[in-house]
């Protein structure tokens, strides 16, 4: 079932008032009463796929992303894989719709996609047991590109200001809430070329132990992210290109790249 954040187009093409929720079914969005990540029922209300724009399908109080969670990526990078995960945060500033474009900063000569599946919370959680079932607290699956200045990442060592600017967080198209996340495909294409692909199997930490390890550190709320890492084969972003995130039974998020703002 995919759920997803919208806006209405109206005929004469500007869209109008706020941001709606809503359930996709083929065609059609039908409208919901209450956020993908909460409680919500059906709503009369519905418009053609057509109709709308769509919006990032979250609004997290907190982006958790996992570096070097795939062996692979870690070799690229010149990194062995963690002995723990290796988790930082990015800002809800960063995060950016499908559609919408990634805008270079004129701080970095270096961006570099990432794609990658991401995990929406649901429900309060904190604490987790060994024994709690992590994954019931997850509302659904999504695609992220976690957007990193690598030049800025490799000065600063730690990697706040890399990982963080406006516009480099792309979430969506929409959230998927019936989805067996343990051995899907993670692709990336640049222009129309593959640049990454690796199964989720390839994980050294699945998203389960994800879950529950991030809930002893800090309380996941509802609606909050959780980035799992990205495949080997990160490469650079210029302006003028397409960039898109696929993750096999979600979908496919695409974003143009800008160059730096005057």
């Amino acid at each position: 079932m995919k759920t997803c954040r919208c806006v209405i187009r109206d005929a004469t093409g500007p869209e109008s008032g706020a941001p709606r929720c809503g359930l996709i079914e083929g065609e059609t969005v039908v409208e919901i009463s209450g956020p993908p990540w909460g409680q919500w029922s059906r709503g009369p209300r519905s418009w053609r796929l057509a109709e709308v724009r769509l919006l990032a399908p979250v609004e997290p109080t907190k982006i958790v992303c996992i570096g070097r969670n795939y062996a692979a990526h870690a070799a690229e990078m010149g990194n062995e894989v963690p002995k723990e995960p290796l988790m930082f945060l990015k800002p809800p500033s960063s995060i950016i719709g499908p559609d919408e474009a990634i805008v270079l900063p004129k701080y970095s000569q270096k961006v570099e996609h990432e794609g990658e599946l991401a995990l929406v919370v649901g429900r309060r959680c904190s604490q987790l047991r060994d024994g709690d079932d992590a994954l019931s607290f997850v509302a659904g699956y999504t695609c992220l590109n976690d957007v990193t200045a690598r030049d800025l990442q490799k000065s600063d060592v730690q990697f706040t200001r890399a990982k963080g600017f406006d516009t480099f967080c792309a979430v969506g198209p929409h959230i998927e809430t019936a989805l067996d996340a343990s051995s899907v495909l993670v692709e990336t294409h640049v222009n129309g070329t593959r640049r990454q692909s690796g199964l989720t199997s390839l994980m050294t930490y699945p998203p389960a132990f994800l879950v529950r390890w991030i809930s002893r550190m800090m309380t996941l709320m509802p609606g909050d992210l959780i980035a799992t890492g990205t495949p080997a084969g990160v490469g650079p972003l210029v302006a003028g290109d397409t960039v898109e995130v696929s993750v096999a039974g979600v979908g496919v998020l695409r974003n143009p790249v800008h160059a730096p703002q005057a």
